[in-house]
């Protein structure tokens, strides 16, 4: 029977260094389940538009905010603040394509990237004129359930966290793979005009294509502040950067890709942490992602482009 919230279960069959790996491999996947859900958006977007949607981390930021808002000030249970948040946020990012980027779609990229900046330092700014620049601490939306198996730790949250985002990411995946919308986007990847002359609304596709990636990066943003209960206005910039180089290593524009690369920067930062001081995190996570693009510049999933001069 569970006391205080806390399961345990003892046995000796774990040596201490397989109990070591099992429970980095936890939080690995904890981690690189956010950085991937993340690093989709990237991911779908350029895919389609051939757009580095360098506001996307912010967009991460202010889904947390989102779910703040509706977890504290309306009371929303667990399952309905993570609906509403992925709908409010798949708003935003069809109101910001319909904005920012549509107006810009046949101009030079540099108008676009420069955009992309502006609205992600217009969503920091409005958010701090709204909230303040003071971390808020983020509700608990579900029981906290501590489990312990042959001295390894993890959490229901953690384990939400990881399960929930799977799910996630195969339905994303089936849905781009097996449906007729995610037939187009793959379409489009591949040649936009084409596609525009066989009929398909481009423009339909793309805000499909911001809502998804956007909504999926307000679940980020949600379990963010269920595994480290703080959140703030900034919070989105270093987050979004890492997740952007998860995308382009697992090979910017493909699906599995942007998962394969969020979970291989997670497991790159935990052994990290692991093994060398914290400070060392960021320093040894970039060297290393920087190296696997040196022998693989697409990527894992990644196809090369090849230009006819």
């Amino acid at each position: 029977m569970p006391m205080n919230g806390y399961y345990g279960f003892y046995h000796d069959n774990l040596t201490r260094r397989g109990r070591l790996m099992i429970q980095q491999a936890l939080n690995a996947l904890q981690l690189g389940s956010i950085y991937a859900l993340i690093a989709l958006g990237y991911s779908m977007v350029y895919g389609v538009l051939r757009l580095i949607n360098f506001a996307h981390g912010d967009i991460f930021m202010v889904g947390s905010y989102i779910a703040l808002y509706f977890a504290v000030k309306l009371n929303l249970g667990a399952p309905l603040t993570v609906l509403a948040t992925m709908a409010a946020a798949a708003f935003l990012g069809v109101l910001i394509e319909r904005i920012a980027y549509r107006p810009l779609r046949s101009a030079p990229r540099v108008s676009a990237v420069i955009t992309a900046l502006g609205v992600g330092i217009f969503l920091e700014t409005f958010t701090l004129a709204v909230v303040g620049p003071q971390p808020q601490a983020f509700p608990e939306l579900l029981p906290k359930i501590i489990y312990k198996f042959d001295g390894i730790r993890t959490s229901s949250t953690q384990l939400t966290i990881i399960l929930l985002s799977f799910v996630l990411m195969v339905a994303l995946d089936q849905f781009v793979q097996r449906t007729r919308t995610g037939m187009a986007m793959r379409a489009l990847s591949w040649d936009l005009h084409l596609v525009s002359l066989m009929g398909v609304d481009i423009d339909r596709i793309v805000s499909i294509t911001f809502a998804l990636g956007t909504s999926l990066a307000a679940v980020a943003g949600i379990f963010v502040g269920l595994a480290y209960p703080v959140i703030d206005p900034y919070m989105g910039i270093m987050v979004g950067w890492k997740a952007f180089i998860a995308a382009v290593v697992g090979g910017i524009g493909s699906v599995r890709g942007a998962m394969a690369g969020g979970y291989i920067l997670g497991a790159i930062e935990i052994l990290a942490v692991a093994n060398l001081p914290s400070t060392y995190r960021d320093m040894i996570a970039f060297a290393i992602l920087l190296f696997i693009l040196l022998v693989k510049p697409s990527g894992f999933f990644g196809s090369p482009v090849s230009k006819k001069v």
